[in-house]
């Protein structure tokens, strides 16, 4: 189980944002600037986490600390792993809902903003929202089309564009979990432990913006899609395993 975060809802946070950060100095600048001229309400928390950050970032999330009151910053002294830093994260949370999405500006802060403030109509309705992809090439939606209906097929869940950002849901989902992974495949488990015990799936469409800086650790060409779907698949299964057994313990 993960640690105690506080009551939900403490200090009268709705929703809490979790963005992993490693090496994202030139990034986070612009992040959190267009937050802040998205930021409407004062009940959203953004939680940046320098995961282990060999560059500037520590340094610059420090100063900007001050700078930015809805922001709080977590420190991991070394990386984690993708799904490591979101869930030292949501260790952090205090929101009612909480999630998470990537620091690279391939979502636009208003995109996500938008998608965090429509979850306030369902109340207190136990939902698991994810984005779902535009501006994508064909290849891209073939791989990904091929990677959903393995995991489907596996799980038996009706998956689609396991990947997509932004990620949110009620906290309750994660307030739940036992032993979820700390790599890329904590997207996949999530959505697919939301399925499994009937919380209401809604996807909403996000525009796929370019890279401002870095690039892709994957989608350089055949062979690293390649790799990926081979650790895909055995994720898929690892997560199938995990998924029984949490099952058989709550059905005890």
């Amino acid at each position: 189980m993960l640690s105690d975060p506080g009551p939900a809802g403490a200090g009268g946070i709705f929703c809490s944002i979790v963005i992993p950060c490693y090496n994202e100095e030139e990034n986070l600048r612009p992040l959190l600037s267009g937050f802040s001229a998205a930021l409407k309400a004062p009940d959203i928390e953004l939680i940046l986490v320098d995961n282990g950050s060999t560059d500037g970032t520590a340094d610059l999330l420090r100063a900007a600390a001050a700078e930015f009151p809805f922001l709080r910053a977590v420190s991991c002294e070394k990386n984690l792993g993708y799904g490591g830093g979101i869930l030292a994260g949501l260790r952090a949370a205090r929101g009612r809902c909480a999630g998470w999405t990537h620091g690279d500006m391939q979502y636009a802060p208003a995109e996500v903003l938008q998608a965090a403030e429509s979850l306030r109509q369902f109340g207190a309705e136990r939902i698991f929202m994810k984005g779902l992809r535009g501006n994508r090439t064909a290849a891209d939606h073939l791989f990904t089309a091929g990677m959903a209906l393995f995991s489907t097929l596996a799980l038996g869940l009706p998956l689609r564009d396991i990947n997509a950002q932004p990620t949110f849901f009620s906290r309750s989902l994660y307030e739940g979990w036992t032993a979820p992974p700390a790599d890329f495949s904590l997207d996949l488990y999530a959505y697919a432990d939301a399925l499994r015990r009937g919380y209401r799936p809604i996807r909403r469409k996000v525009t796929l913006n370019r890279r401002r800086h870095g690039s892709s650790s994957w989608n350089r060409g055949l062979a690293d899609r390649l790799r990926l779907a081979g650790r895909m698949a055995a994720a898929v299964l690892s997560i199938r395993g995990k998924l029984k057994g949490e099952s058989g313990r709550q059905d005890a």
